[in-house]
């Protein structure tokens, strides 16, 4: 235990960053697991790990005994005062014992306790760092796509997770060394680490990006009411604003459609219809159907269910393709709708 060993400390501390109080707690264990390794029913023992000094010393503790009945924790007077003269009976014995002479099982297992501390560490590290990022966007590397699953690998820049096939949108396709923004959805603390599920297809990487694109959302301005998705094919979002004088539609769209592109991009073609949210039922049922012109909308009273008109060349648009449009609206403003021509 010399100067190399606090300079290692250091280095852990400044790479992987690692407290060096917590390496020095696990060095301490690991002399102490040495040492009742070597000395089979030793218990009494002290480490002393001194950084200024750059000492490491450890000590048996022995109670100084007339007749000795248990030699692993008692010591005669006579043996006690070759280590110190001052000693007396009922007294405690510390005896320094020498880390180099410890045996090789021993130091092996000494080793062990300190890698493994060292992995704790990291695993602890890592834990605390998705732990901030959850319900964030963090940008990944594909590293590989598992042929079998579906599965990509990814290198989040801290270590390697997986974006399951589930998570994943519809029909998109990953090649190596290609960067796409996932949402860190669940971190739980495993055994092996830290269990990361990312994601493509939650609402909530709609989202976040938009938070990203739209400074008027990150500043609070425009202000995202509700936000439904079906990966791959269509969302619907709506917007309202904190001041009367911004349009949160053209903010979210951006100058000739540049902020919302890029979201449409980054999620593969996914149309995006965003629409202006509304205290009043009616007009937000009107706005959610949209691109659809209504003719009109009466809420039904106690049943949050609508009621709507349009003309007949607006029906396939308002219902859209599958029930699409009609769907996606209806759980935008949580209404029922009904819709028929006039």
């Amino acid at each position: 235990m010399n100067k190399e060993f606090f300079a290692a400390l250091d280095l852990l501390e400044k790479e992987r960053g690692i407290p060096k109080e917590y390496m020095i707690e696990k060095v301490e264990a690991a002399l102490i697991t040495a040492f009742k390794r070597e000395h089979a029913g030793g218990t009494n023992v002290r480490v002393i790990i001194d950084e200024s000094r750059q000492e490491v010393r450890v000590y048996e503790s022995k109670t100084v005994v007339e007749e000795v009945t248990d030699p692993a924790t008692e010591i005669t007077l006579e043996e006690a005062h070759q280590h110190s003269k001052r000693l007396g009976i009922g007294d405690v014995c510390e005896i320094e014992q020498k880390t180099k002479a410890f045996g090789r099982i021993s130091a092996q297992t000494a080793k062990q306790v300190i890698v493994q501390g060292i992995r704790e560490a990291e695993r602890g590290k890592m834990i605390k760092e998705y732990e901030s990022k959850q319900d964030e966007i963090i940008t990944a590397t594909v590293e590989r796509v598992d042929a079998n699953t579906g599965n990509v690998i990814v290198d989040t820049g801290t270590s390697h997770a997986t974006l399951l096939a589930a998570e994943q949108i519809p029909g998109e396709t990953f090649t190596p060394d290609t960067q796409i923004k996932v949402l860190v959805t669940e971190v739980k603390k495993e055994a092996k680490g830290p269990l990361v599920t990312l994601s493509r297809v939650h609402p909530g990487l709609v989202r976040r990006l938009f938070e990203l694109e739209v400074p008027e959302i990150k500043d609070g301005i425009v202000i995202i009411q509700n936000l439904i998705r079906e990966p791959g094919s269509r969302s619907k979002m709506s917007v309202s604003a904190t001041d009367e004088n911004v349009d949160p539609i053209g903010a979210c769209v951006g100058n000739k459609g540049l902020r919302i592109n890029k979201i449409v991009e980054e999620l593969h073609g996914e149309r995006i219809d965003i629409v202006k949210f509304s205290e009043d039922p009616a007009e937000y049922v009107r706005a959610a159907l949209a691109p659809a012109t209504v003719s009109s909308v009466e809420i039904v009273e106690g049943e949050r269910a609508a009621r709507v008109i349009v003309a007949p060349d607006q029906l396939s648009l308002a219902i859209g393709k599958e029930g699409q449009n009609a769907r996606l609206a209806a759980k935008l403003t949580g209404y029922k709708i009904d819709i028929k021509t006039n």
